[in-house]
């Protein structure tokens, strides 16, 4: 340890109880390497805590020792955020251990939880209440709330919700100097200024802690749909979508994959199956509900939607799942396009956004780009098509060694398709975040006005930079963000 987090060490030991400090490296292992396993960073001290007064502890003594705080929940981030420096100079403050269901209520649709719920054990508590949180992606299972809140997670449901954004109607925070950001009222009006909780949503833990957040609900479904069709084209696929826009508004999720991203599955997961007979070049996933006994039954919607398109020649195929076992094998083959396409080797990918219009072509366009600009790599692309968000994959050629590979090809890959996205009006991180993953690239493509802002709140916020440094954003030559040293 250093000086500094000695003397962090010391100060906080009659403090916190024992179990909220380790120091054993064996227990710190495993939360130092990020999800993709592309980062890996070193820290000798995880503090744990159970309550906000544990955190506000925390900060205030890291406030006063410069030691940095790098805040942790499910540890599943796609861009390095939760990911301690290389330097040993961070702790890691985990939020795990905050797990608390406060409070739900069924007649405000609204649920306070604390940061270290984990998103799967909310639907259950919601769903025995009669209720729905109806934000869901594939790490349900282990990541957290507060990850969800700070990184503005969007997945499937982001058609008929909102990102995580939309869906916080209020904050509880630790600001850098230790001090409480209460803010879990759920107010429908409130003009004091600067809005502080939606300012925390997205701020990747460079502005505070945050440790609880008031959720809105929506009433639970009565019934669910889904169904798979094989299209010919992603243009074909949107015209599918503004069809069932047109008809009805139950659909929450449409998804689209390529061959490749379902041939990637059907390889390396096991238990996968093909949805429909035959080899078609693109995929639909598409889920809709009936919010109350009254709505159209979302099987029945799919046959008579289904078959319109089919005759309008916008189908090749489709098939309606007969059973809630086979919707979530359905649901499985999206949710395992990711470890799938990690088993298959590196590549180098990317979290984008562009206009809901224009995704069909950007998809096609620039997967030929690159194809062209980077012989042997092959690129495409799966997401969400309702909100333009796409998933944009260039995978390495067979047999290049992993580390040298990203090394040396990605970076020069991720600038030419981000210079793509931004041609396209689109935007690098559409639901990820920027974490370090993205760092030099957000400088690199952002106007100095946004820059400037955002270090300007950084600096005004934390100046000492204690707040999970060298993530979101950079420096730059505001002197005020220089990073507390860890040897003061």
């Amino acid at each position: 340890m250093t000086p500094a987090q000695n003397r962090l060490l010391a100060d906080l030991n009659g403090r916190l109880p024992p179990r909220a400090i380790v120091t054993d490296p064996d227990a710190i292992a495993p939360w130092l390497t990020d999800w993709r396993k592309r980062w890996r960073g070193r820290a000798s001290l995880l503090l744990e805590p159970a309550t906000v007064d544990e955190v506000q502890a925390i900060v205030r003594a890291a406030a006063l020792t410069g030691v940095a705080l790098v805040p942790q929940g499910g540890n599943t981030s796609m861009v390095g955020g939760a990911t301690p420096p290389e330097d040993g100079s961070a702790a890691i403050l985990s939020l795990r251990r905050m797990n608390r269901i406060r409070a739900i209520d069924p007649d405000a649709g609204l649920a306070v939880v604390e940061a270290g719920v984990i998103l799967a054990d909310l639907h259950a508590a919601a769903l025995e209440r009669g209720q729905r949180f109806p934000l869901t992606l594939g790490a349900r299972g282990s990541a957290t709330i507060g990850g969800l809140v700070s990184t503005n997670a969007g997945g499937t449901q982001v058609l008929r919700f909102g990102t995580m954004r939309g869906l916080v109607a209020g904050i509880e925070a630790v600001l850098p100097d230790g001090s409480l950001h209460d803010g879990l009222a759920a107010l429908k009006k409130d003009n004091r200024g600067y809005d502080l909780t939606q300012l925390l949503v997205g701020a990747e833990g460079t502005l505070g802690i945050v440790t609880a957040a008031t959720l809105k609900l929506v009433p639970a479904i009565v019934a669910r749909g889904v169904a798979w069709a094989a299209v010919a084209s992603p243009t074909d696929a949107l015209a599918l979508l503004r069809r069932f826009e047109a008809a009805t508004r139950a659909v929450e999720s449409f998804e689209l994959l390529p061959r490749e991203s379902l041939a990637a599955v059907l390889r390396h997961i096991p238990g996968a199956r093909a949805p429909v007979a035959g080899d078609h070049p693109w995929h639909v996933l598409i889920e809709a509900t009936a919010m109350t006994p009254d709505d159209e039954a979302p099987a029945a919607l799919f046959e008579r939607l289904l078959a319109d398109a089919a005759t309008a020649g916008l189908v090749a195929d489709a098939t309606i799942a007969a059973s809630e076992a086979q919707a979530e094998a359905f649901w499985r083959i999206r949710d395992s396009i990711s470890d799938a396409e990690r088993a298959t080797g590196p590549a180098a990918q990317h979290d984008i956004s562009v206009p809901v219009e224009t995704m069909p072509r950007f998809m096609v366009e620039a997967a030929a780009a690159c194809d062209a600009r980077f012989p042997g790599t092959r690129a495409s692309g799966f997401g969400h098509l309702g909100d333009g968000n796409v998933h944009f994959h260039v995978r390495a050629p067979a047999g290049v060694d992993r580390d040298r590979w990203y090394a040396d090809e990605a970076p020069a890959i991720t600038r030419f398709v981000n210079d793509l996205v931004v041609a396209a009006g689109g935007s690098i991180s559409a639901e990820h975040g920027i974490g370090q993953m993205k760092l030099t690239e957000l400088v690199r493509l952002s106007s100095p006005a946004r820059l400037a802002a955002l270090r300007a709140i950084k600096a005004g916020l934390d100046p000492r930079n204690i707040m999970n440094p060298g993530k979101l954003i950079a420096p730059g030559d505001t002197p005020e963000l220089a990073p507390a040293r860890a040897d003061e």
